[in-house]
């Protein structure tokens, strides 16, 4: 599959690697490639983030993925969801803080873990980068690039998706201003 990845693609994989390591993260994630497709400049995917207003809304999109990692990974809507069972996941988060330390449960970094070389993807994110195979199949496009891991972002269940929804870039919404009006 790698050898279908564009000069692009492979740029986004080395960069979310490095977001990864900047992050103290044990394993490159979702969230990494996604930052990695944000600092991208002159793409198809950067385009279509600067067109959704998402460019202008980093830092809100950033705080979004920063507090979701602080609910131990849990989404907004997983949350809503507990909250109509009767469990208040942020009053949960809260007495854990306060009896363990702020950020005990965040996501991301397991304490005495050996560093090595290599940084691990998480299975969620080669999930990503094989739904971006498909969608780039599905599309009939040969090579698989920067935008199809946007699309596949957006299409796979999870935090990511639901803040880069929040923000105004769903499926629908990236696909239409990267390929314009979808066939009826």
């Amino acid at each position: 599959m790698f050898e279908r990845f564009t000069p692009e693609a492979r740029d986004i994989v080395k960069q979310s690697v490095a977001v990864s390591e900047r992050a103290g993260a044990d394993a490159v994630t979702e969230e990494h490639l996604l930052l990695a497709l944000l600092g991208q400049e002159g793409t198809r995917a950067a385009f279509a983030f600067t067109a959704l207003g998402i460019t202008d809304r980093r830092d809100s999109v950033e705080s979004a993925l920063s507090e979701a990692r602080r609910r131990a990974g849990i989404s907004r809507s997983e949350a809503e969801a507990l909250a109509g069972l009767g469990i208040d996941v942020d009053e949960i988060v809260a007495r854990v803080e306060e009896s363990h330390g702020p950020g005990v449960l965040r996501t991301g970094r397991r304490a005495g873990r050996r560093w090595s070389l290599s940084r691990p993807f998480t299975s969620a994110a080669k999930g990503t980068l094989v739904d971006s195979l498909r969608i780039a199949t599905g599309r009939g496009d040969r090579r698989i690039g920067g935008e199809h891991f946007l699309l596949a972002l957006t299409a796979r269940p999870g935090v990511v998706s639901e803040v880069l929804a929040d923000h105004g870039a769903t499926y629908t919404s990236v696909e239409r201003v990267m390929y314009g009006a979808a066939p009826a």
